[in-house]
């Protein structure tokens, strides 16, 4: 239970952030203790509790505080205004286990479909293969949506794929830059990687029947290369890495929600209306890359993306093959995104 005091501490919190966001300048102590209610030692206070949380402030000897920078929060009063129209069922938090989790227990709760949560930072983020992902708070983008699409199981076969023509369209929308898609479940700019994808499906035990999908993806938007650790500064980037700039993850999210809302109402059971746009940011195809089976490695060439969103591969004997997400892993040979 929060008591009065901690309420108190919030509710000052927020009316000296507000109060410095709405100054043209410098607003003294004294002017934020009198026209806020509260004392100059809370004023303090307030200040030193913003500063921890990313706001830059700037206090100057004979005229007082100003905001000379606010952090890119993460919160639902952050995206909500970026949205083109009302949306039900989503949330927003600082921090979660790990999105796609908290969906799935949603889901057994009853959640409806179309339940979406977004979270500042995952302290137990997931990739594919049970593999972990960096989920560090102020940084990314942690998103995740339930479905419960009235379908057999074999009509999902394109959802990774489809989700990431959705996260391209998003950051395209904000950013105004092409990312690509590593097949499957990657996308890619300036050669590193920028986004994952993981897709997670639960039947009915009888008959066999979705229960519910979960969408998760990941995008990195704040890092910069120290903020990855070990083999992962290699390979992956950020936004804000690639394109100079500071992006506003608010502005990100409320797209991300349409583009995955556009998705399962016009698309999901029709994935034919986006497989070419697939194609055209498959950054595999043409290239040599390796299938990795368990221990074996094979080196191949990928030809195509097939009509179900499978990578069409030819061998070195001449064999052509189409594999499945759920069956191999694609990477390169010379690189990450090779």
């Amino acid at each position: 239970m929060v008591s009065f005091e901690a309420e108190g501490r919030s509710m000052s919190q927020q009316r000296v952030r507000e109060a410095l966001q709405a100054a043209e300048g410098y607003l003294s102590g004294e002017e934020l203790s009198r026209g806020i209610g509260i004392t100059r030692a809370a004023v303090w206070k307030a200040v030193e509790n913003l500063r921890r949380q990313g706001y830059d402030i700037e206090a100057r000897t004979g005229k007082g505080y100003r905001l000379r920078q606010s952090p890119d929060l993460l919160r639902r009063e952050t995206v909500e205004p970026y949205l083109t129209a009302r949306r039900e069922n989503w949330q927003v938090l600082e921090t979660v286990d790990s999105t796609n989790s908290l969906c799935r227990r949603l889901a057994l709760e009853g959640a409806p479909d179309g339940t979406a949560v977004l979270a500042d930072c995952q302290t137990a983020g997931r990739g594919r293969r049970g593999r972990s992902f960096q989920s560090a708070a102020g940084k990314g983008l942690f998103f995740s949506v339930l479905w419960r699409p009235h379908c057999p199981p074999e009509k999902l076969l394109p959802l990774t794929a489809l989700s990431a023509v959705a996260t391209c369209r998003a950051i395209r929308r904000v950013c105004g830059a092409e990312a690509q898609i590593k097949w499957p479940n990657d996308l890619v700019l300036g050669g590193k990687k920028l986004a994952g994808i993981l897709t997670e499906m639960a039947l009915e035990g009888e008959s066999g029947e979705i229960s519910h999908v979960v969408v998760g993806i990941g995008i990195n938007v704040h890092q910069k290369k120290e903020d990855f650790q070990g083999e992962v500064g290699e390979i992956a980037t950020s936004l804000d890495r690639e394109l100079g700039g500071s992006v506003c993850r608010g502005q990100l999210a409320a797209a991300l929600l349409e583009e995955m809302d556009f998705l399962r109402r016009e698309v999901l059971l029709a994935p034919e209306k986006w497989l070419e746009e697939y194609r055209s940011a498959c950054l595999n195809v043409g290239c040599d890359v390796q299938l990795l089976r368990g221990e074996e490695r094979q080196r191949v060439h990928a030809v195509a993306v097939d009509e179900q969103f499978g990578l069409v591969v030819r061998h070195e004997d001449g064999q052509v093959e189409t594999v499945r997400s759920g069956e191999v892993s694609v990477r390169g040979l010379y690189g990450y995104a090779e």
